[in-house]
């Protein structure tokens, strides 16, 4: 096999370099005291590091962080159970539409935000969930829904006709076959749509602000937002938030790699 040239590797090590050092930066001035913040050139490594960052987030961040979980696990929830029937019923029913309406989820997906989260507003507050969870959790699930039919779908088509034929002569239903054959094979894709699902949930500041500005219960992104407001001095402590607010969807991403690269790339093959 031939080998790699050098300065390919090299110059993919620091292109790597440059895109994680901001994530870098932000760990540093977290571990930073305050009396060092402003200090000029800033040291590339805490010298002197402190925690107080962090004691500030366990005290003022935690109910942010647990409310974005709420709604994260509950944005996986619901649209693990609208695409996946939805995806099943396109690729192995073909009912009439379905192009038509492929098309649509994928037009869906271009809609900005913002006007989204305009429209649910009107609608929220006729239907009195406006500054509720589960108000957060349909608006964040409209963004993963479309996206998940898509990534059923593709996978979904490349499952063998003969097995679900066998299930079928064996006296299984249509929701028994989804059921019990057809989720079963999908996992790499149910792992990629619960990824993606709850990562755009706990990232989303456009529905929080809108929707859930005066809300008891309100993401970690609404509580940074408003923690750089009220403290804007205390950067360590800002950062420190941030750090914490990573983490979830950095382990997410390190565990769930090898299923997300299969079903991203699930039926773009066929043999």
């Amino acid at each position: 096999m031939k080998r790699r040239p050098w300065w390919i590797t090299l110059v993919g090590v620091v292109l790597t370099g440059i895109m994680l050092f901001p994530i870098y930066w932000m760990i540093d001035v977290s571990l930073t005291p305050q009396s060092d913040m402003r200090k000029s050139p800033p040291d590339l490594f805490p010298l002197t590091p402190t925690f107080e960052g962090y004691e500030k987030v366990v005290s003022d961040q935690l109910p942010y962080l647990g409310t974005s979980f709420v709604i994260g696990v509950g944005t996986v929830v619901l649209t693990l159970v609208l695409s996946a029937p939805a995806a099943y019923a396109l690729a192995k029913l073909r009912p009439r539409g379905g192009n038509a309406l492929s098309f649509a989820l994928l037009i869906a997906q271009m809609i900005p935000g913002i006007i989204m989260a305009m429209g649910f507003y009107a609608i929220y507050l006729n239907a009195g969930i406006l500054n509720t969870v589960p108000g957060l959790i349909l608006a964040d699930s409209t963004l993963a829904v479309p996206f998940g039919v898509l990534i059923f779908t593709a996978f979904m088509r490349g499952i063998p006709d003969e097995l679900l034929a066998a299930a079928r002569i064996d006296g299984a239903g249509t929701w028994r076959t989804f059921r019990s054959i057809v989720l079963p094979v999908s996992r790499n894709s149910i792992v990629t749509v619960s990824l993606f699902a709850f990562l755009w949930s706990w990232s989303d500041f456009i529905f929080a602000s809108t929707l859930n500005s005066g809300g008891k219960l309100q993401p970690i992104t609404i509580g940074i937002y408003r923690y750089i407001g009220n403290n804007n001095q205390e950067w360590n402590a800002i950062m420190a938030t941030a750090v914490v607010a990573s983490i979830p969807a950095a382990v997410l991403l390190i565990l769930a790699q090898r299923y997300v690269a299969a079903g991203v790339t699930a039926g773009a093959v066929k043999d």
